[in-house]
């Protein structure tokens, strides 16, 4: 069987089983196993593949037919151009991640030393790409789940990125820390509609995910320790879930940030905010 044949078929298991981009996850996994790269496959008629290559192909047909999310399949996702490794672990890195690094990037572009916490850091994508980015930043990303900062620990010494990290439930052990910049994708989904999410999400932690009965029980916690464990002047930013911006915006300003903004995603939802401690 030719490359372009397998990944037709593949393509049409996937289509009946109800995963997302049937085309491109099938290539996608082919390209996995054979290292070449997925035009080149979906193009190629000439090529017949070992059966050994399609026996291991099959096997990773059946896990994303089970909807195993195809990063965790592939033990890698990309962000901000780099490779980040990912299991079930940790939730998958998303671009509107990306969008929020880009803003923090922006905002401490004059900012020279800054201490910044990755907060909730999952894969460490945030704080790792910070780091790269603006190598004369001092980083720590914590989390509450080992798994999960055993991963982030994995991912930058692969990237070759020095950073700390710290075990911890949200702020606390950060109370007078001085951080300039606090970043955070928290857990905003309400806890209702976790269960109801599609099927490759629920593979992913519901740690990660749940933010409690309204989806901001995170961002009330975090506002008023993260006001304590910043400079003045110090920054907070926060990815959002849809609908959220409103309500996080006033608990900002209940607890004394000023200078609130919010960014739209490329989907234009309002996904970001930034508050300032004076």
């Amino acid at each position: 069987m030719t490359c372009r044949d397998l990944i037709r078929r593949t393509a049409e298991q996937f289509s009946a089983a109800g995963v997302p981009d049937p085309v491109n996850d099938a290539a996608l996994l082919l390209s996995h196993l054979t290292g070449l790269s997925p035009l080149s496959l979906r193009l190629d008629e000439d090529t017949v593949l070992d059966y050994r290559v399609v026996d291991a192909y099959q096997v990773l047909v059946g896990q994303r037919i089970s909807r195993i999310p195809l990063q965790y399949i592939l033990g890698e996702a990309p962000f901000y151009g780099r490779l980040f490794r990912v299991d079930s672990r940790v939730l998958i890195p998303r671009p509107e991640t990306e969008l929020l690094c880009e803003w923090a990037l922006e905002v401490l572009r004059n900012d020279p030393l800054p201490r910044i916490l990755d907060l909730c850091c999952g894969s460490g994508c945030i704080g790792i790409t910070l780091k790269a980015e603006k190598p004369d930043a001092f980083v720590t990303c914590s989390d509450l789940s080992p798994d999960a900062l055993a991963l982030a620990a994995e991912n930058a010494e692969q990237l070759g990125v020095d950073v700390a990290f710290c075990q911890t439930d949200l702020l606390d052990g950060f109370a007078t820390s001085g951080f300039n910049l606090i970043i955070s994708n928290p857990p905003y989904i309400p806890s209702a509609d976790c269960n109801t999410l599609q099927e490759e999400v629920l593979r992913e932690p519901r740690l990660a995910l749940d933010g409690g009965p309204d989806g901001l029980s995170v961002y009330r916690r975090i506002i008023p320790d993260a006001f304590r464990s910043l400079v003045s002047g110090g920054v907070l930013m926060m990815e959002l879930g849809e609908g959220e911006d409103a309500d996080v915006e006033k608990l900002l300003l209940d607890h004394s940030f000023t200078s609130v903004e919010i960014r739209e995603d490329l989907s234009g939802i309002r996904r970001m905010i930034l508050a300032r401690k004076p």
